[in-house]
């Protein structure tokens, strides 16, 4: 079972390169059995792909973009809880027996579609022992470890270096410098008023650290922006690395 390194070249059914690294560390013969029952799916940025409270029927392996796990307050609020980029899968509750959606997982950054897997299948190969099944599980610890981190992050960390964070997550998750970011998703993922999202990245901007227009943000310090950032965003990166997983990007 690959897990770090070049990962195989495979095409997806319609024709789409596969980039979802759980996916495409699975052995040949399990990726076949597999690839089957795949579906190439479009997103749009802000949508919804698991809703609290609903049934999930599929679970979604994204294949580019980056996608928000968020649990929802009394108040209505949303509060990022995890990140989840091409290195993994949305709905991993399922794998641990739990078919109902808490919060709502939707897509921050768009950049790329979704595969999708009914969670009939999913259940089904999941059960049976062997590499899917193992790399699901490891998965889904590094999951629960990072939800601890952030956790831990929104209780103890001021919003800047909580803000740093999410920009170093992000930057990792894409193939460029520069991505979409929306001053009110920013919010609802730091758990702030857009206001105080818009003074942070003054902050930031005026640093030097990134520059933040018209909806779209750039790095242009990484190093110092990780200085900038609390010690979760290297103990997260630290999780996945000591399971032998794998986070995507040009930065890592």
């Amino acid at each position: 079972m690959r897990r770090r390194g070049a990962i195989p070249r495979r095409l997806l059914a319609d024709g789409t390169l596969l980039q979802n690294r759980l996916l495409a560390s699975l052995p040949e013969r399990d990726y076949r059995r597999l690839a089957r029952h795949l579906r190439v799916e479009s997103t749009l940025t802000g949508g919804t792909l698991h809703g609290d409270g609903r049934r999930i029927d599929d679970v979604y392996f994204p294949n580019g973009g980056v996608f928000s796990i968020t649990t929802r307050l009394h108040d209505d609020s949303l509060v990022e809880v995890a990140t989840v980029g091409r290195e993994g899968m949305l709905g991993v509750g399922v794998f641990l027996g739990d078919r109902v959606g808490t919060g709502q997982t939707f897509q921050q950054v768009g950049d790329g579609q979704v595969v999708a897997l009914a969670v009939s299948v999913f259940a089904r190969e999941a059960a049976v022992a062997g590499a899917f099944r193992d790399l699901v599980a490891l998965y889904t610890q590094a999951t629960l470890l990072q939800t601890m981190q952030c956790t831990a992050c929104n209780a103890r960390h001021d919003v800047t270096q909580r803000c740093s964070r999410w920009i170093l997550q992000t930057h990792d998750r894409v193939d460029s410098d520069d991505f979409a970011m929306k001053h009110q998703f920013l919010a609802v993922m730091l758990g702030v008023q857009r206001p105080t999202v818009t003074v942070v990245l003054r902050g930031l901007q005026d640093s030097g650290l990134i520059a933040s227009k018209y909806g779209h943000m750039r790095v242009l310090k990484r190093r110092q922006l990780e200085s900038t950032s609390c010690e979760c965003y290297a103990v997260i990166r630290g999780h996945f690395a000591r399971l032998g997983l794998w986070t995507p990007g040009p930065h890592v």
